[in-house]
């Protein structure tokens, strides 16, 4: 089985995350896509976000650096998933991340297919309108329970800063 390396950023700002419509895969996802040669996971995760999404934004880590400088060290994922796509087939070992936007970077979701979507919303398991399709559409549970456990997370982090 042919794998590929990915990255999903799931962007945290308070009690809410941005999501986009996927057209090809039907679901609502976070931004993400394929590490780039040369790239590392965190490099990807935040030229992803900025190249859909239009954020700048910085990882929210949960793991403490260890206490030397050689060799470098980059945050790691919060988790990774392995997940099965129909086209090819192939799969994508996907590196999920928690990332926030900097200070000052816009907030606005970037266009009609991308909504924010909020902490209530998701723990009552709400379908989304699909702007482009007049439907509803329920979020993926996998997506779900990772964005409430990234709000969880960067609320608990920021709240100790």
């Amino acid at each position: 089985m042919e794998r590929h390396f990915t990255v999903t950023g799931f962007v945290i700002d308070g009690e809410r995350t941005l999501l986009h419509w996927h057209r090809k895969t039907g679901m609502w996802l976070p931004p993400g896509g394929h590490i780039d040669p040369d790239e590392d996971p965190v490099q990807a995760v935040l030229r992803e976000v900025l190249e859909e999404a239009g954020i700048t934004a910085e990882v929210v880590s949960h793991a403490v650096p260890l206490p030397f400088d050689v060799p470098g060290q980059i945050a790691p994922p919060y988790t990774i998933l392995v997940e099965d796509i129909p086209d090819g087939p192939h799969q994508h070992i996907d590196m999920i991340y928690f990332v926030r936007p900097v200070p000052g970077a816009p907030r606005a979701a970037p266009a009609d297919d991308f909504i924010w979507v909020t902490a209530q919303q998701l723990r009552a398991n709400e379908p989304l309108d699909v702007a482009a399709c007049g439907v509803a559409i329920p979020v993926p549970d996998d997506v779900r329970l990772l964005a409430l456990r990234g709000m969880e997370l960067v609320g608990s982090l920021d709240a100790a800063r």
